[in-house]
């Protein structure tokens, strides 16, 4: 419920802060006086676009500020899931910068123009003389059945089943091309595969290859290279073992008589059985060093089967040949056992499309049961409004060929006829404007019972309707207002007078400066207002005294 509206420094207004009432508000003034205005400053707080520049003094920002009644309309849950503090009086604020640039806080809380409009949706109804077009749009009357119906858990329930089996039908799909395209390679990827694994490749091999290309193909100069090292330290005259022995003889003879020369001839005698040592290593090296032609052949062949295999596959090393080995092998499987996932798929499509065949059945037989209902109240306020022989027919036909949407099975069809005699048709080859609006005012008043929705708004919807009928009209909106808060912007006395609360909306000019104001009429101020409203701006006593007899109920 909206307890109060602020705006400052919008369009025609400076600066205006009203409190409603929570049942019927009535809001009256001229034609340009400025009620249109205050809907577009709430209307920004609902989330909408600010499609221009609107400021009464340029150099100020544009502020609209709603406190909300929000206790008892179920939206903890909406506050929680998105992350919102939760307050019983809930403050909606738009502002606006000179420069264009546009803030919303829902308490004090910034947040972006969708969730605020998600959030207005939940708060308040705008119905303006130019809703009436909706009625002829068919998602509107399916909203409107389903609404009386309670449909609203089993369409959520649908509506993921719905789009799981879209899915699954998306991914079902995918896999039944892929798995196509895949069975066409799948000899591409045998042979592949097959050619790699015969290849017996193993991690690290073609390092160990190349290492032994290089010994064998160096083998001659490696086997010369030892033959002289063994010469010069044990073969040739002199050679250096002999001498190293003849040098370590030496210094023992000299030990005898310099005692201190002891730790160079052990140091020396060391050196001796190191060279013994290596002259029996490098020997043994020289021995096992073979000039192998065809072991050469062979690792030749051997890395150029894996340079080849790296170039194919277009990889620099045997690691990675495994790995396009290993990717040629989980294809094929994933080839071979498609038709097991596309069966596991197909049977979880079959359960999916069950599932939201019966849900929606469950729904189609709501709408078809609420539909007596609908019509029958719709053309029993049309009644009261002065339409007894309107006739309002709900067709409810399934979808072709079974198909579904995010709606179910079915679709809803409004047809009208507002004359005795006339057959049923379609909204908008048969009813006029003034038809409509109460039309429009006879469904929403149904659906006000069968929603939590805090406040309606109703903006010059009397298009069309006078004297008896616009007092009905007015009836209707009292009694509405019985289970929610209404705003209702007229031009008629006979639903202005229905309020609970009466606005006036009038221009002021001071210094050559036009803005619109607003105030609270008091009981006598009314019966001047509804006067004028009846007669003009000079009322006479008849026009006041008929104005009084409007409010005797007030």
């Amino acid at each position: 419920m909206l307890k109060r509206l602020a705006i400052r420094n919008y369009a025609l207004i400076d600066n205006l802060d009203i409190s409603f009432s929570n049942e019927l508000n009535i809001m009256t003034g001229e034609t340009g006086a400025g009620k249109s205005i205050i809907l577009g400053a709430l209307s920004l707080i609902l989330g909408q676009r600010a499609e221009g520049k609107y400021f009464f003094n340029q150099q100020k920002k544009c502020v609209i500020e709603g406190t909300f009644e929000v206790n008892g309309f179920q939206l903890e849950d909406f506050f929680t899931e998105n992350d919102l503090d939760y307050d019983r009086e809930t403050v909606l604020r738009r502002e606006i910068s000179s420069d264009g640039k546009t803030r919303a806080f829902i308490n004090d809380t910034p947040v972006n123009l969708a969730l605020l409009k998600k959030l207005g949706e939940k708060l308040i109804d705008v119905h303006s003389q130019h809703a009436t077009l909706e009625i002829n749009d068919e998602e509107f009357q399916l909203l409107v059945i389903d609404t009386v119906a309670g449909n609203d858990d089993l369409l959520s329930e649908y509506r993921k089943t719905y789009k799981s089996y879209r899915n699954t039908q998306s991914r079902l799909k995918e896999l039944i091309s892929h798995s196509e395209q895949n069975k066409a390679d799948l000899d591409y990827f045998q042979f592949q595969f097959d050619e790699l694994e015969k290849a017996g490749l193993s991690a690290g091999e073609q390092e160990e290859l190349e290492q032994e290309q290089s010994e064998l193909t160096h083998a001659e100069e490696i086997k010369r290279s030892l033959l002289i090292s063994i010469g010069l330290l044990s073969e040739n005259e002199p050679s250096a073992a002999v001498q190293i022995k003849e040098a370590w003889i030496s210094l023992v003879n000299a030990e005898k008589f310099k005692p201190e020369l002891s730790k160079i001839s052990e140091r020396l005698n060391s050196a001796l059985i190191e060279i013994k040592d290596l002259i029996s290593e490098i020997e043994d090296f020289e021995q096992r060093s073979l000039i192998n032609e065809s072991r050469l052949e062979e690792v030749n062949e051997r890395l150029d089967l894996l340079y080849s295999l790296q170039k194919k596959h277009r990889v620099n090393s045997d690691t990675e040949l495994i790995t396009v080995r290993d990717q040629f092998s989980l294809k094929i499987s994933g080839i071979l056992f498609a038709d097991e996932d596309i069966e596991k798929l197909k049977t979880e499509s079959d359960k999916l499309h069950q599932e939201m065949t019966d849900l929606a059945n469950r729904i189609s037989k709501r709408r078809t049961d609420s539909i007596p209902n609908v019509e029958t109240q719709v053309m029993h306020t049309l009644s009261e409004i002065g339409m007894p022989n309107a006739v309002l027919q709900i067709l409810n036909e399934s979808l072709p060929d079974g198909k579904f949407d995010t709606n179910g099975n079915n679709q809803i069809r409004f047809l009208f006829s507002a004359n005795k005699g006339q057959s049923p048709l379609p909204m908008n080859k048969v009813a006029s404007g003034g038809e409509l609006s109460r039309l429009m005012l006879a469904i929403k008043s149904l659906v006000a019972v069968h929603t939590s929705l805090p406040t309606i708004i109703f903006d010059e919807i009397d298009t069309g309707i006078s004297g008896e009928v616009a007092l009905r009209v007015g009836n209707i909106m009292e009694k509405l207002s019985k289970n929610m808060q209404v705003i209702a912007i007229t031009h008629l006395p006979q639903i202005a007078s229905k309020g609970n609360t009466h606005f006036c909306v009038y221009k002021d000019e001071e210094s050559d400066i036009t803005h619109t104001n607003i105030r609270e009429l008091h009981k006598e101020e009314r019966v001047m207002e509804l006067a004028k409203m009846l007669s003009g701006n000079n009322p006479g006593e008849s026009a006041i005294q008929n104005a009084r007899e409007l409010l005797l109920n007030f």
